[in-house]
């Protein structure tokens, strides 16, 4: 559940995200013992190692079909929290995507998900597998930029354990909450292997939240807001 000011799409169904691998093979030549005087010997050449190990590379650099990268954790009110997006560069298997009010489908080639767990549950789960998830275009759809959203088990986010997570601008290099206690809590974007970023910080039961600000990486402030309580 979320106090969000992100658009966040319906989702459902399962799918297991596996990494294709590559096997390796090495080139072998051997000499064909020579023909007739006089006559090329009918034997095919083999293949220049270089090629099978231009091709071999060429392979293993393939992009995985989902990445997956951990955007913050650790401990806070005696639980685990963490945050991580999961980027799926094709739909999964059984996804559906999101009915538009106008009955048709939400445009969408990929899947980006928003993991977020604090005490070993995932934030949303009742909501299915794909609760947490939006379609995206490509590596990069810039929709999901300048989404931020105040997450956490119940109550929609407006009590208990709250992790607070935002997927700023391209000139976004961290966030810096301010508790009204004075408190400040600083979270450094990171980058999925795509374009997609993400930021998040968890904020105390019983914290309240003064402003959430945004800086680059020169440390000039780009965002102000003081609405997340």
């Amino acid at each position: 559940m979320a106090l969000s000011s992100a658009r966040k799409a319906a989702m459902a169904a399962v799918a297991v995200a596996a990494l294709g691998g590559v096997s390796f093979f090495g080139a072998s030549a051997s000499e064909a013992a020579p023909g007739p005087a006089g006559h090329a010997s009918s034997t095919p050449a083999p293949a220049p190692a270089s090629a099978v190990v231009e091709r071999s590379v060429s392979a293993h650099r393939q992009a995985p079909q989902v990445v997956t990268r951990v955007i913050g954790k650790g401990r806070v009110d005696g639980h685990r929290w963490s945050v991580a997006l999961e980027f799926h560069r094709t739909l999964p298997k059984g996804y559906t995507l999101p009915t538009l009010p106008d009955g048709a489908s939400a445009p969408g080639t990929s899947l980006l998900c928003q993991r977020m767990y604090i005490g070993g549950v995932r934030v949303d789960h009742q909501g299915g597998p794909w609760s947490d998830c939006q379609p995206v275009t490509g590596t990069n759809d810039p929709a999901p930029a300048g989404e931020m959203g105040l997450w956490g088990l119940h109550d929609k986010g407006l009590d208990g354990t709250r992790l607070m997570v935002a997927n700023p601008e391209p000139d976004v290099a961290y966030g810096l909450i301010t508790l009204t206690n004075g408190h400040q809590i600083k979270a450094e974007t990171v980058t999925v292997p795509a374009t997609y970023r993400a930021w998040a910080a968890p904020v105390p039961d019983g914290r309240t939240i003064a402003a959430v600000d945004q800086y680059d990486d020169h440390h000039h402030r780009l965002t102000h807001d003081t609405n997340w309580h």
